[in-house]
């Protein structure tokens, strides 16, 4: 069976205790309406590094990447079945592209992953890998790692990539020392988003 390869926005790790939000609740069923996925290949925008890597771990520990939210988020974990053979192919599909990616045998899953997920498919016994980005490359380059790894949805696999309209989630958190806002969040918000 054929999975797509979908994006879907988090927003803040509070979403999870935050039931009554559309996401919360569109996060819940959209799991269901895919299906149960063979592995689950999710790309998180929190999760930056040189070159792409791949999660390799037997299982994925949670990682609290966050600061300053409820205390009961850092209580929660997903823990899903890592999925090495996953890795491994990936890792040959982006070799064969021109790519040098890695493996790391210690990453656990980021917010990024964990927060979708957990909503998405709340027994954690759907094997994941997760893959870093290069958010100081183009898109053109993510568009490559993106081409290189579409055949994985013909065997089952559901490429998700996670993370938020506007890093600074949407302007609902107050940008900090350094940081620029480009705005898109709330134009994104104004379209409806």
């Amino acid at each position: 069976m054929s999975f797509p390869s979908v994006f879907v926005s988090h927003g803040a790790p509070s979403l999870l205790l935050e039931p009554e939000q559309p996401a919360y609740r569109f996060l819940q069923t959209f799991g269901a309406e895919l299906g149960q996925p063979a592995a689950i290949l999710v790309v998180s925008a929190h999760w930056e590094t040189t070159v792409p890597t791949l999660t390799s771990a037997p299982r994925l520990e949670t990682i609290h990447d966050f600061g300053g939210f409820d205390p009961a988020l850092y209580a929660m974990r997903y823990q899903p079945p890592g999925a090495r053979e996953l890795g491994v192919q990936a890792r040959a599909l982006l070799e064969g592209a021109g790519f040098d990616p890695r493996l790391d045998p210690k990453r656990g899953i980021d917010h990024g992953g964990w927060v979708p997920l957990m909503l998405m498919y709340p027994e954690a016994d759907v094997p994941v890998v997760q893959l870093s980005v290069q958010s100081r490359l183009s898109a053109a380059h993510h568009h490559r790692l993106g081409q290189a790894l579409r055949p994985l949805r013909e065997e089952g696999v559901l490429i998700l990539a996670s993370g938020e309209p506007d890093p600074q989630f949407a302007g609902r958190v107050p940008l900090g020392s350094g940081d620029t806002d480009t705005g898109a969040g709330r134009r994104f918000q104004r379209l409806g988003g």
